[in-house]
């Protein structure tokens, strides 16, 4: 088993005022050569955007963008018509394809938003641009992992990724251990959302972050109430 870990006061930084940043992987004005990616995900921003703030109408080409609200709600708008807002327990995916142009602002003009921002390469290049959101229940991951994001088109409950890939969300109670089984080739990146968490030998606290491959499965057990974001991805690129 290899494995990589990311503690949360180690990733990038970027303070604008209106957007405090913190990147898993090197992203605009932050570089670290060990830290470009984990298989083919790319960029795990952690972003609180300030009331009234937001990111204004930018491009996107051949890429998977997975927005996750941890707090408050994000509002959505693209050249595709899309005009949403994606509300704390949402999940959205905007497969970028031959290219497309979107902003993203703060919902409220006074309270902050907490929202993740993923970024996945994409199986097949070129696809035409796609936006897809959902609400997920909590109630539904208590002490499991629900799957929110997947590669299989079978898979109704969840959202589709232009890639072999999933993503899960788990609510686990002190105490609580769930295993996870890893196909061959594939990745698990653990993001610990909120708690900690106890991974094979590894200690885990509020934002840090662990990769694991090279393994057929891994424990992972919370030492106190947590949240946990679970992202599984191809190994080669």
């Amino acid at each position: 088993m290899q494995t990589i870990y990311h503690r949360a006061d180690s990733r990038g930084h970027a303070d604008h005022g209106w957007l405090n940043s913190h990147h898993s992987f090197s992203f605009a004005g932050y570089y670290h050569p060990e830290r470009m990616n984990f298989g083919v995900l790319r960029v795990l921003n952690d972003d609180l955007v300030a009331g009234g703030g937001g990111f204004p109408t930018h491009p996107h080409q051949n890429m998977e963008i997975v927005s996750i609200p941890l707090q408050g709600n994000l509002a959505h708008r693209d050249n595709m018509g899309h005009e949403q807002v994606i509300r704390q327990g949402d999940v959205q995916i905007m497969s970028a394809g031959t290219g497309v142009s979107h902003s993203e602002y703060n919902h409220s003009a006074s309270d902050s938003v907490n929202f993740l921002q993923i970024w996945i390469l994409p199986q097949t290049q070129n696809i035409q641009p796609r936006y897809q959101q959902k609400t997920f229940d909590p109630v539904a991951r208590h002490n499991r992992f629900e799957t929110v994001v997947s590669g299989d088109k079978a898979d109704q409950s969840a959202l589709w990724i232009n890639q072999d890939a999933r993503f899960l969300l788990g609510q686990l109670d002190a105490g609580q251990a769930q295993s996870h089984t890893l196909p061959a080739g594939k990745g698990l990146y653990i993001f610990v959302l909120d708690g900690t968490l106890q991974v094979g030998q590894q200690s885990l606290s509020k934002r840090d972050g662990y990769g694991v491959w090279n393994t057929s499965s891994i424990e992972i057990e919370a030492t106190e109430g947590s949240e946990i974001l679970l992202i599984e991805v191809p190994m080669a690129i």
